[in-house]
């Protein structure tokens, strides 16, 4: 298996999706108010409340994203809020060379500005575009340094992405939204760290092996086709 970005902690074993972290509310973690503990009562709690977070291709980890993705296919929700988010990052046409290093390791796809918009363009597909752009603000959170401005990103990163009321939500285990709602009581450039290996790890085991046989990557590695044209700058 191909090294990951990350030198972090290993997310441990996944728990139930059911509760917001165990011992404090959505709002709480946002408003530094409230506690106890709360019960989700959206779709979430169609889900298995158990997970091992594995390796192994049975994990149920993979099953709550394919009923994720089936779910919002049935509903066909519509992506509106993505649509206004900048289609590719800026890179330079990669070669062929480079396009074939994809399929060696998904750190290496990950690592090339390129690779990244082609595997973005792939998710959305799959419906589950919103694990790279979690993954993508993650990154920019940890390139600023300004106080207020870590405050301000984290705040949309949390709404956007970890509340179970956005539409682009994602698969996070119970222990890992714990962590954020107490980091989020005072904010840093890692606050979403744990989160972010977890994504990352779920992209890697879950949909890397069906990007390599999309017919998108196909279409590259043959030259019949080419990366997003504007992310060419």
């Amino acid at each position: 298996m191909a090294d990951v970005l990350y030198t972090g902690p290993i997310p441990a074993e996944r728990g139930a999706e059911l509760t917001m972290g165990g011992g404090r509310s959505e709002t709480s973690a946002l408003t530094g108010t409230g506690g106890g503990r709360g019960t989700a009562t959206t779709q979430n709690s169609q889900r298995p409340n158990t997970c091992c977070f594995c390796w192994c291709c049975c994990c149920s980890c993979s099953w709550n994203e394919e009923e994720r993705q089936r779910w919002r296919r049935r509903k066909k929700i519509p992506d509106t809020k993505m649509e206004t988010i900048p289609n590719c990052e800026a890179c330079t046409k990669p070669s062929l060379e480079e396009i074939r290093l994809w399929s060696q390791s998904f750190d290496k796809l990950m690592r090339n500005p390129a690779g990244r918009n082609v595997f973005r363009e792939f998710l959305r597909t799959e419906y589950s575009e919103e694990n790279m752009l979690f993954w993508l603000a993650c990154e920019d959170l940890k390139q600023e340094m300004n106080k207020s401005a870590i405050e301000e990103k984290a705040r949309s990163i949390y709404e956007d992405y970890i509340s179970i009321l956005s539409p682009k939500e994602v698969s996070l285990d119970a222990r890992v939204r714990e962590v954020i709602n107490r980091k989020m009581q005072d904010p840093t450039p890692h606050t979403f760290e744990d989160a972010q290996l977890q994504i990352y790890t779920l992209m890697h085991r879950d949909s890397y092996p069906r990007f390599l046989a999309s017919n998108i990557y196909k279409a590259l590695v043959h030259g019949g086709s080419r990366t997003p044209s504007e992310s060419y700058s």
